[in-house]
């Protein structure tokens, strides 16, 4: 098996608050499936980039954001090819209601 980083950009997901309910219900339900296949790692929401701390290889901590695409949210599956992790993360699509970007973990990176 190999695992998929499935993941959406901090902004992707721009349907009315109102809506949130839905979609955190919808996508809980994608988890659940997930995890009664036996795919789920896990995953979740973070918060907003505006919080984000940059620690540089001297050791020194920023504080801010730098200028580049901030990971919003995120899912880690385990399947034996990239076409069940697009399959999986179609259903997160929908469940989300944004895009999401499926990359391969290298060989050996993760336990």
């Amino acid at each position: 098996m190999t695992r998929y980083l499935i993941s959406f950009d901090d902004g992707a997901m721009t349907f009315p608050a109102e809506e949130l309910p839905d979609v955190a219900e919808a996508a809980h339900a994608v988890v659940r499936e997930a995890e009664d296949a036996g795919v789920w790692v896990f995953g979740g929401g973070l918060h907003s980039h505006e919080t984000v701390s940059v620690v540089a290889t001297d050791g020194t901590v920023a504080d801010g954001p730098e200028s580049k695409a901030y990971i919003g949210g995120f899912s880690v599956v385990d399947v034996p090819s990239r076409a069940e992790a697009l399959e999986w993360a179609a259903k997160i699509a929908v469940a989300c209601r944004c895009a999401q970007e499926v990359r391969e973990f290298v060989p050996g990176s993760t336990p």
